[in-house]
């Protein structure tokens, strides 16, 4: 290494990957997913639909908050040096290469491909006769009486728009019954109609005949303005501000608070608008002036603007030759051959892998535990669980039977909060003790305690997760989690629990690092200590599977351990802002992002520790938020074969994966990892190979 590489400063911005970039990059990996003739048919539309929801939300939240600070005049500017206005630029570009990308997928690709295999997406132009007279009565009879156009006029206001709803645009012409001059006309399409309507058997001509909801409305909407002549259709969408803005230091009362918030999150600040790639310039020039936005904030869209909307065929069409392969996920042995969680668990911790092992096993303690003549509390963290969740019943149940039941629910867990309102309602009405956590911290952590009455006295059980406590997810995330009913841990947890719910000062635990206080400064110790062991000339190494790094501190000590001689190897799904590979800095590190099948969503960190190796899993990404602004929990993996198991299926098998996986390399770009000679290996696949039936 030359001097002047060791010399040099770790604060240097070239050091650092932007955020917002790293995010949009994360996002077309989604969409090479789509892009992979590999993949099933319907999985690539599905893929091509999350990668839609992706970017909506990301404006919704990293490109809002970017305009907020433009607007405030901001000069902060991230590690990587890059201030929000020339952020917004760049996110600018890449976000429409994105667009671009995705509309030329679905036109070019994937509709042509569905149509081979006799499911088509018939557009004004593809109607036969009898497809139109049919789609006309549907419109009249399903369509027309829920709508409310809008003809706009100085007693007629430019209307409220809905976040993310489509709307058309129509250019008029002529005088109305009351002798109006016709201009303009908004037709707002109600949340209540589906976006993908399906043609009849017998219309399809032996194919699977689908239209869109937008299609429908530009055909047909000249029946809504009588007598005038409509000079044109447009469709068009807005994307808003969602992100609540609740005062820590002003709330008395968090859930009335956020209550108020939700009522104006769909009418918020406009941060973009898609529209119809057709429509004029003098008809974008009257919309941004209204929903004041500038040209930067305009994306023209080659088809449908509520393009995500298109996932619905998904459960629609009963194709399994266009899917992926169903599969079985396997009750734990030990789980399934025992009388009950409990004695099972008292023979040894249990680990779940989800979603090759089954959620149910989760749920079936939350259930045994709720008629449980022994079991004397339980308590619990609800993040994101779904409305209709088996978990929330349980808990009810239990509350009933009289258990003393105390759940932390997390308000303001983004997209959710109105759901978590609503089921904080529905628990507390049953007796439940509802804790919304701590103010200015949100709880992300997932854990569950059971206390019980045995013989020896009581015993706490534990179920610790790195994934949300929600059924539907835990089939298509991969997560971890632990029963357990270590008596240090349970401890912990009882602790952490008090802390939450009460008042008091810091906490000692004896197994669990927790954030705000304990995570942040002993995962840099950790780092620290494998550093030694490099200047010791004793081999070292850090790997970890995460899903976002950012924290500033983190990154400049895995700086500092690769110039030790540290060897560290990073899975990192999404957003990563350190480089590897950068000569004299960060030669010895490895950064590589898996997307497939699931969502990767399991946090483990592994040490080497000079022969004496530690796994941990997290609720926690190596984000500055979960770090150090958020209550997360990392717990250790104590059983000897259990921690074998953690490092083989999260991390060896997940590095050796080259056919889902990327490098990122020193520039920021992301490469395909390609097998060459290898063997083919996909993680995914082989865990469920392992695990599944």
């Amino acid at each position: 290494m030359s001097r002047s590489a060791q010399r040099r400063d770790l604060h240097d911005p070239a050091l650092y990957i932007n955020r917002e970039l790293s995010q949009l990059a994360f996002n077309a990996r989604v969409l090479a997913q789509a892009e992979d003739p590999s993949m099933p048919l319907l999985e690539r539309l599905r893929f091509l639909c999350i990668c839609s929801t992706n970017i909506d939300e990301f404006f919704e939240i990293r490109v809002a908050a970017l305009k907020q600070q433009i607007s405030f005049g901001s000069a902060i500017a991230m590690p990587d040096a890059l201030g929000p206005q020339e952020t917004f630029k760049q996110v600018r570009v890449r976000a429409l290469e994105l667009l671009e990308s995705q509309y030329q997928l679905w036109n070019k690709t994937l509709r042509p491909a569905l149509k081979k295999q006799g499911i088509r997406f018939l557009m004004r132009n593809e109607w036969n006769l009898r497809q139109r007279h049919w789609l006309q009565e549907y419109f009249q009879r399903e369509i027309l009486p829920v709508l409310s156009p809008l003809g706009l006029d100085p007693a007629h206001p430019f209307p409220r728009i809905l976040n993310k709803s489509l709307n058309i645009a129509v250019v008029l012409k002529g005088r109305d019954a009351f002798g109006r001059e016709g201009h303009m006309a908004i037709v707002r399409a109600p949340r209540s109609l589906p976006r993908v309507i399906q043609l009849p058997t017998e219309l399809g001509d032996g194919t699977l005949g689908f239209v869109l909801l937008s299609s429908v409305l530009h055909e047909f909407v000249d029946e809504l303005f009588s007598g005038m002549q409509v000079k044109g259709s447009y469709q068009f969408r807005i994307t808003r501000n969602s992100e609540l803005i609740v005062d820590d230091d002003e709330t008395e009362d968090l859930a009335d608070a956020i209550k108020g918030e939700l009522r104006g999150r769909g009418f918020a600040q406009a941060v973009r608008m898609e529209v119809a790639d057709n429509c004029p310039k003098v008809t974008i020039k009257f919309l941004i002036a209204n929903f004041q936005l500038d040209e930067t904030d305009i994306y023209r869209c080659h088809g449908p603007v509520n393009l995500n909307r298109v996932s619905a065929v998904y459960d629609m069409i009963d194709r399994p030759d266009l899917k992926f392969s169903k599969f079985t996920p396997r009750v734990q042995p030990r789980l399934a051959a025992a009388a009950s969680v409990f004695d099972a668990v008292r023979e040894g911790d249990v680990l779940l892998h989800h979603p090759f092992d089954s959620f149910t096993s989760v749920l079936d303690f939350l259930r045994q535990a709720s008629t449980d003549a022994d079991v004397l509390a339980i308590k619990q963290t609800l993040y994101r669980t779904g409305t209709d969740s088996p978990l929330v019943a349980y808990l009810i149940d239990a509350a009933r039977a009289g258990k003393d039941v105390t759940v932390v629910i997390e308000l303001r867990a983004r997209f959710d909060e109105e759901a978590n309102l609503s089921l904080a309602d529905r628990l507390q009405e049953a007796g439940v003790q509802v804790v919304y956590g701590v103010v200015g911290y949100k709880t992300h952590a997932k854990m569950l305690l059971v206390v019980r009455r045995e013989a020896a006295g009581l015993r706490r059980y534990v179920h610790l997760s790195t994934g949300n406590y929600h059924a539907s997810t835990a089939r298509t995330y991969t997560d971890l989690g632990l029963l357990t009913c270590h008596p240090e841990i349970g401890d912990d947890v009882h602790k952490l629990f008090h802390q939450i719910s009460g008042l008091g000062s810091m906490i000692h635990l004896s197994r669990l690092l927790h954030a705000p206080f304990t995570l942040h400064t002993t995962l840099m110790q950790k780092i620290s200590r494998e550093i030694a062991h490099a200047e010791a000339g004793v081999p070292a190494a850090i790997r970890a599977k995460i899903n976002h790094l950012n924290e500033p501190q983190v990154i400049q000590l895995l700086y500092t351990a690769s110039r030790a001689g540290v060897q560290i190897d990073l899975v990192i799904r999404g957003t990563c802002c350190l480089r590897p590979g950068v000569a004299g800095v960060s030669d010895n590190i490895r950064v590589r992002s898996v997307v497939g099948r699931f969502l990767e969503h399991s946090r483990v960190y592994w040490f080497a520790n000079n022969g004496d190796s530690e796994i941990f899993c997290s609720s926690a990404d190596w984000l500055d938020r979960n770090l150090l602004r958020r209550i997360e929990v990392c717990f250790p993996i104590l059983d000897p074969p259990l921690a074998e198991r953690v490092y083989t299926e999260e991390i060896e098998n997940y590095l050796a994966d080259n056919q889902q996986a990327w490098a990122l390399q020193a520039d920021g770009q992301y490469q395909r990892v390609v097998a060459g000679t290898a063997m083919p290996h996909l993680a995914q696949n082989a865990l469920l190979a392992k695990l599944c039936h």
